[in-house]
């Protein structure tokens, strides 16, 4: 977005080869088909695909509240090579345009699915996995497909209305801020919510934090402190999995809870976690998610 070239990312600090996060970030993003699809409300919604050669099953991968394409840099290239595989910035988020209602699930859905339907090939099935609030919003989605899901992941999913530590609040980082201010409280932010270990945040995880959360316009965390996660994933009818980082602050020490919950709707439920990571566990604990996602989605659906 035009908006992102005056931001101040000076104050993150280079990678180890000396190049900048935002240059590798967009070496990544060459590797894919960008696509702007409209959205059924004049918007259009961004898409990035990789690998979407017409023999490999589909993945979509919904990311989290306030991100974009970005929560899953550590894991679009690993996970290409297995799938066609269909990235969003869910509206109102990254570089999509906004839905009808910024705190509504429903048009935050509707927004999706209909740019779902003219972006999947429409005679394939295909699987979800949504990180957190793009659970949310995946479990949402499954709901209008039907069969046409194979199953959806939940990654460190967000929306449950269960217990959960209480930890400080956040920090709204805003334009006006210095450079060194918003790395300084985007490091932070990533600290309270999304990584167990502080030495995991590198300089793509600050620029992402930086940069997505300036873009954010849907609100997405008051979407998800409505728990309506407990309301949708009983009705779900195609097979779920879930998938936590050991120390997921979200949900750490109350995993039990959650267990019970959806081992009681969904007795198969392949539910698994990743030892020693925190909330954004598809980046902290990329090596051994590239490994289990794709695992999980090799046994056969009925």
């Amino acid at each position: 977005m035009d908006a992102d070239a005056a931001l101040d990312l000076s104050a993150i600090p280079p990678m180890a080869d000396g190049r900048t996060a935002a240059d590798h970030i967009a070496d990544i993003e060459a590797r894919s088909h960008a696509e702007r699809v409209p959205m059924g409300n004049g918007g259009r919604m961004m898409w990035h695909v990789w690998g979407a050669e017409p023999d490999k099953p589909i993945l979509v991968l919904l990311h989290g509240g306030g991100g974009s394409w970005l929560h899953w840099v550590r894991n679009v290239l690993p996970l290409s090579r297995h799938y066609a595989l269909y990235v969003a910035d869910l509206p109102g988020l990254g570089e999509s345009d906004s839905p009808d209602n910024l705190g509504d699930v429903w048009s935050v859905t509707n927004c999706a699915k209909h740019a779902m339907d003219a972006l999947l090939p429409k005679d394939r099935r295909f699987d979800i996995a949504g990180f957190s609030f793009g659970g949310n919003i995946g479990s949402h989605i499954c709901t209008l497909y039907g069969d046409r899901v194979r199953s959806m992941t939940l990654v460190g999913p967000g929306g449950f209305r269960m217990k959960r530590l209480a930890r400080a609040a956040l920090t709204r980082l805003t334009r006006d801020m210095s450079g060194e201010t918003l790395v300084a409280e985007a490091r932070r932010n990533l600290e309270i919510l999304m990584v167990h270990d502080p030495k995991s945040i590198d300089p793509i995880a600050l620029h992402m934090q930086v940069v997505n959360s300036l873009r954010a316009r849907t609100k997405s965390r008051g979407i998800s402190s409505k728990g309506l996660l407990s309301d949708v994933v009983p009705t779900l009818r195609t097979r779920v999995n879930a998938i936590w980082g050991e120390f997921d602050s979200t949900a750490h020490p109350y995993f039990e809870e959650r267990e019970v919950f959806l081992r009681a709707h969904h007795p198969g439920i392949d539910l698994r976690y990743i030892p020693g990571g925190g909330h954004w566990i598809a980046f902290e604990g990329a090596d051994a998610f590239n490994t289990m996602l794709p695992d999980m989605l090799s046994k056969p659906t009925d």
